[in-house]
């Protein structure tokens, strides 16, 4: 019975736990002795909270009403402070702060009826798009753990990915949603720029780049997890319009005849496998079975200014950070605290001129606009949401001699397809469309206009009932 629990959708828990077909301590259980089992392995978990998780299981009695009652969930360890829980960032030198009060991602969370079991894996500060810090290791693919979860919400991607739960929490600056999704076969939607708040310790958050989520196996549990994260709260820096009505019901309602423009190459002109090609073209052919209006096309972005000035404005961001945990720790983080390429990143926020980052800035901005007229002709953009499949751990690292910084440069070959869309602040899928000759998951990603995530999940939804997916299972499973 337990092994059938871990594989139900949130949805489908939340539901057993109502009905009375199952409790949540019996859920909770289920999917400790999961991560009991599989955790070892694959360094999901950084954090596990036991006794307080089966104490807050105990208090929903079947009946409960809210929509995620009893379901167990894994919160991200970075930028999202659970009361009580340490939080160290990926870092080393955060080991020992525990927050006193919860941020607002798990108080909406708890809020809903979830149960947090503990904290996921991520790289330090989240800066990279691989799960492998110095401070507690690497994380692996349940479906290769040779390979990685991807990142910067590889812990929750792998925690989901192999059955320990259904739904975990991530967040997404440059792709940190989407491509732990695409690495690990699952839905992962990075939302609209100020759909959900960071309050409170963050302002605007790399100057509005990264925003809240949630990983998981459908797209109704994804548009169910965006409802219970979405709100405005007092003092936000972007508000954005409401939908129309709950995102759940939008995964339950036909998209419409949409207009849809797909891209095979990548932005930066580097190589696309040819399985993520054809992972792509699937995708393109099944859309127009389904009835919309596919060619291909796509906004032009110039990768060298872009990448050039993308970099500086996260190196810029870094730099705040650091000073905004050095606050939160009560103590400045030392430089022989930082791994290789954090380091290099304060060096070099440290050299920038605010001018340097504003002119950055002023330009990411300028070609967002540019972008955004796109969709005035189409409702939906479908790309690669990766070069290629999941790759080896430490195949990013700098060779020998070479600057600590190579090590974000070289991530550009990788993931050129998802930064673009965190500049834009336009919300982004990656949906778990192709396999390679490999086996390996090969996520493809939806974007939609500025606020339209409704148009994304419903036609996601549409995409999910044609071709299924979630009974797919990787090879390290729970």
């Amino acid at each position: 019975m337990s092994d059938d629990l871990l594989w139900k959708s949130a949805t489908d828990q939340a539901r057993m736990v109502r009905d009375g077909d199952c409790s949540a301590r019996e859920l909770v259980d289920a999917s400790l002795g999961a991560i009991e089992r599989v955790n070892g392995e694959l360094n999901a978990f950084v954090h596990v909270a036991a006794d307080a998780a089966r104490a807050a299981a105990d208090e929903v009695k079947a009946g409960d009403e809210r929509p995620l009652a009893g379901v167990p969930i894994a919160i991200k360890d970075l930028l999202a402070p659970v009361a009580g829980m340490p939080m160290t960032w990926g870092m080393a030198a955060m080991k020992d702060w525990v927050p006193k009060e919860d941020g607002n991602v798990a108080r909406r969370l708890k809020r809903a009826g979830a149960i947090v079991l503990g904290k996921t894996n991520t790289p330090e500060l989240g800066i990279l798009p691989v799960t492998e810090p110095e401070a507690n290791g690497p994380t692996r693919n349940p479906w290769d753990t040779g390979r990685t979860p991807g990142g910067s919400s590889g812990g929750s991607g792998a925690a989901v990915a192999s059955g320990m739960v259904s739904l975990a929490h991530g967040n997404d600056g440059g792709g940190s949603i989407r491509i732990p999704a695409a690495s690990c076969g699952l839905v992962g939607l990075k939302p609209s720029r100020g759909r959900v708040s960071m309050q409170p310790v963050w302002t605007e958050g790399g100057v509005g780049l990264p925003v809240d989520g949630v990983l998981t196996r459908t797209v109704r549990d994804t548009a169910l997890g965006l409802d219970v994260l979405a709100g405005y709260e007092p003092g936000d820096a972007f508000i954005v319009p409401p939908p129309s009505a709950p995102f759940a019901q939008a995964a339950e309602r036909a998209p419409g005849r949409l207009r849809i423009g797909f891209a095979l190459e990548s932005p930066n002109g580097v190589p696309v496998d040819p399985d993520v090609q054809q992972a792509v073209r699937d995708a393109a052919d099944l859309l127009t079975e389904l009835g919309h209006d596919v060619t291909e096309a796509q906004p032009q972005v110039d990768p060298e200014h872009y990448i050039e000035n993308f970099v500086k404005v996260w190196i810029g961001g870094t730099g705040d950070e650091l000073h905004t945990l050095s606050e939160l720790r009560g103590e400045p983080i030392r430089d022989d605290e930082l791994e290789p390429l954090t380091r290099q990143m304060r060096e070099l926020a440290d050299s920038m001129t605010a001018t340097d980052y504003l002119i950055a800035l002023d330009y990411l901005r300028r070609i967002a606009r540019e972008i955004v007229r796109w969709w005035n002709d189409y409702d939906v953009l479908v790309t690669p949401t990766l070069a290629k499949p999941a790759i080896e751990i430490g195949s990013l690292l700098p060779g020998d001699g070479e600057e600590p910084i190579t090590y974000l440069m070289n991530s550009a070959t990788w993931v050129p397809f998802t930064p673009v869309w965190n500049v834009t602040g336009q919300p982004a899928m990656s949906l778990p469309l192709g396999r390679s000759g490999g086996g390996l998951p090969i996520g493809v990603q939806f974007v939609g206009a500025p606020a339209a995530e409704e148009t994304l999940i419903s036609l996601a939804a549409e995409v999910e009932q044609a071709r299924p997916w979630a009974d797919r299972r990787p090879g390290v499973a729970a």
